[in-house]
């Protein structure tokens, strides 16, 4: 993690997702704080899903793939405005229609969030950040399930997966059926 990014102000919340104040990003790792973050599921009009690999630099998860786009909500943004900053800044994409799902928590050895998912169709370029993003590809659903078998995917896509087939949630749940 960068040095500027360390010092970023994000919210943190309490257990019903209210907000209670800020603290610096670095803070909130320290202390395992509860706080917002987003989920943006990019499909194309193949009906394949962009996965990105993270950086080996990056806070939490360092060179893991994962499913979302997305990332911690600074101090002052709503989600939807940090989904599309996230968007943005990590892909390139931009002037998108973001479709809003859920809101759910999560917690892991490394995290305490309060996530919001969202999903967007993109037939463009991507642009990865290189800061934060090592490698990005958009896998149709047997590629895909067979990258969730053989390689390594951050704790909080595998929750997103069952998430998703739990409630129903079209179309994305048709990408990770077996």
């Amino acid at each position: 993690m960068t040095s500027s990014a360390s010092q970023e102000m994000v919210w943190i919340v309490d257990e019903k997702n209210r907000p209670v104040g800020a603290v610096t990003r670095a803070q909130m790792r320290q202390k395992r704080l509860v706080h917002r973050s987003t989920y943006i599921l990019v499909t194309d009009s193949k009906q394949r899903l962009l996965i990105q690999k993270r950086t080996l630099t990056k806070d939490v998860y360092p060179g893991l793939w994962e499913i979302a786009v997305g990332g911690v909500v600074a101090y002052g943004e709503d989600y939807r405005t940090s989904a599309f900053r996230e968007l943005r800044e990590e892909t390139g994409i931009s002037s998108v229609y973001l479709q809003e799902h859920l809101d759910f928590y999560y917690e892991d050895q490394d995290n305490r969030l309060w996530g919001r998912l969202f999903s967007c169709k993109w037939d463009g370029k991507i642009q990865p950040q290189p800061e934060e993003v090592q490698e990005v590809l958009f896998a149709d659903r047997i590629q895909l399930l067979d990258m969730l078998e053989k390689e390594d995917f951050t704790p909080d896509s595998y929750f997103l997966i069952e998430l998703i087939k739990e409630k129903g949630i079209k179309p994305l749940d048709c990408l990770f059926l077996p």
